[in-house]
């Protein structure tokens, strides 16, 4: 699609404050386009962000404004029937889908694209201030909020973009990369992909679409990915992982304050190399995987390997990656994304890791009806190292139950998690439970991709204020 584009003309988001939306809102204002949206979100740091810019918002889908617009740009998570859009399509506006916009946006810069069913944002995040601070000047895309930029998104002086890819409805393809990373392929999003063949399949395209003169950056430590990369006949990746095979070793991992240290083992081109003690201020195997491929990215774009060793010991993390809302004596309460079971398991792997010996609590929101039930076993398995779940009702985002009991899930959690499950039924039990039963040195943990992160930091600022 051939996109020619008047700044004069409105550009017009239906579902402004979604994180992807906002990214690219972000960064066309900053382009000196004339930017207005509309979302049902009455109150989000996004909307604060995207007012401050001053961007007029429109509250609701039922507004006539979207035909002042030039272009209307939807996301996926936008359907058929909303009221603007078929008013948009009754008057013939040009609509176009949130990754088109974005790759018309990117595919003249060098692009770093970050894939993955997990790790992407924080990621993301690592390469973006690893660049920054070599003074590289990258436009960024981001899928959460980097704490150093208090946004997810920015736009660069330089040829360069980091950009965190949806692989949720097949967009990744979308765009044009120096660099590609594949972090892991997990079984998700088959409501698009109908099939783990097909998923699995699309990321072998992604990895191909990366020119012979580029380098795709893959982790052989998933199966998966390990998987596809033995299929592919270029010579154009590098591996990384814990694995001896990896071309990149992450070694030696130490844990010390909710912070890590490794060391990186490359051997690449005949040649093997040593790099100890990079330090940063994460916890989890899974972060420490996240760090190493944003190191050998920095690396491959000539960044000098003090600089980037600097950038990742002063990382001041990512809105809602085990983010640190309350601390009192011993007691800590951390806000987390996570919402699929391997990254609560990962999370809980890292807390155990770091916090030893320490009575771990998990405030569990699922997220969406369809995601629990393809994966309600690997759900129930999920929170073996955490001594209580506090279960909260499922977050439908927009999805109808589909006959999920949760007092029978909570049940199936219990039985193979070996974890004692509580059942709670909205904000005002979790901050009854907590004020009850925190007495000391306990780990709460408060998971989700639903209003669980609002919950927790409401109820973490009243005890703040209470003592």
């Amino acid at each position: 699609m051939n996109l020619e584009l008047n700044k004069k003309d409105i550009v017009y988001f239906v579902g402004i404050a979604g994180i992807g939306m906002s990214g690219i809102a972000l960064i066309m204002h900053e382009m000196g386009y004339l930017i207005e949206g509309s979302d049902n979100s009455s109150k989000s740091k996004i909307l604060d962000k995207l007012k401050s810019k001053k961007i007029k918002i429109i509250k609701g889908h039922n507004s006539r404004r979207i035909l002042n617009s030039g272009l209307v740009v939807i996301s996926s998570a936008i359907k058929n029937n909303n009221p603007e859009l078929r008013l948009a399509k009754k008057h013939n506006k040009i609509i176009i889908k949130r990754a088109d916009m974005l790759a018309h946006l990117l595919n003249l810069k060098k692009n770093i694209i970050i894939s993955g069913s997990h790790g992407k944002t924080t990621i993301t995040s690592l390469i973006s201030t690893i660049f920054r601070e070599a003074k590289l000047y990258p436009t960024i895309i981001n899928g959460g909020v980097i704490n150093s930029l208090n946004s997810n998104a920015s736009l660069g002086k330089s040829d360069w973009a980091i950009v965190e890819a949806d692989e949720s409805d097949g967009s990744f393809l979308k765009f044009k990369s120096i660099f590609s990373i594949v972090s892991n392929i997990d079984y998700e999003h088959m409501d698009y992909y109908k099939n783990f063949y097909n998923l699995k399949n699309k990321f072998f395209e992604f990895i191909n679409n990366t020119p012979l003169l580029g380098k795709n950056f893959v982790c052989i430590d998933d199966k998966n990915v390990s998987e596809v990369i033995k299929k592919y006949k270029k010579q154009n990746y590098i591996t990384y992982g814990f694995s001896k095979k990896a071309n990149v070793q992450c070694c030696n991992l130490r844990y010390l304050n909710m912070m890590m240290t490794f060391d990186l083992i490359i051997k690449i081109s005949n040649k093997t190399k040593k790099i100890k003690n990079i330090t940063i201020n994460l916890i989890g195997r899974h972060n420490a995987l996240n760090a190493t491929v944003a190191f050998i990215t920095a690396m491959f774009a000539n960044i000098k390997l003090e600089k980037i060793k600097k950038s990742l010991k002063n990382f001041t993390g990512v809105q809602r990656r085990l983010t640190l809302v309350f601390k009192d004596k011993k007691r800590l309460i951390f806000d987390d994304y996570a919402h699929h079971p391997t990254e609560i398991k990962a999370v809980l792997d890292a807390c155990t890791n770091n916090f030893k010996n320490r009575k771990i609590i998990t405030i569990f929101q699922p997220h969406r009806y369809s995601r629990v039930t393809s994966l309600y076993e690997e759900f129930c398995k999920s929170f073996s190292k955490s001594d209580v779940v506090l279960l909260c009702p499922i977050y439908s985002a927009g999805e109808k139950n589909n006959g999920i009991d949760l007092k029978e899930f909570g049940k199936k959690i219990s039985e193979k998690s070996n974890s004692e499950v509580i059942i709670v039924k909205n904000e005002s039990e979790i901050e009854l439970f907590i004020k009850k039963n925190l007495l000391s040195d306990e780990i709460v943990i408060a998971m989700g991709a639903g209003s669980i992160s609002s919950w927790i930091r409401k109820i973490s600022e009243k005890l703040k204020i209470n003592g």
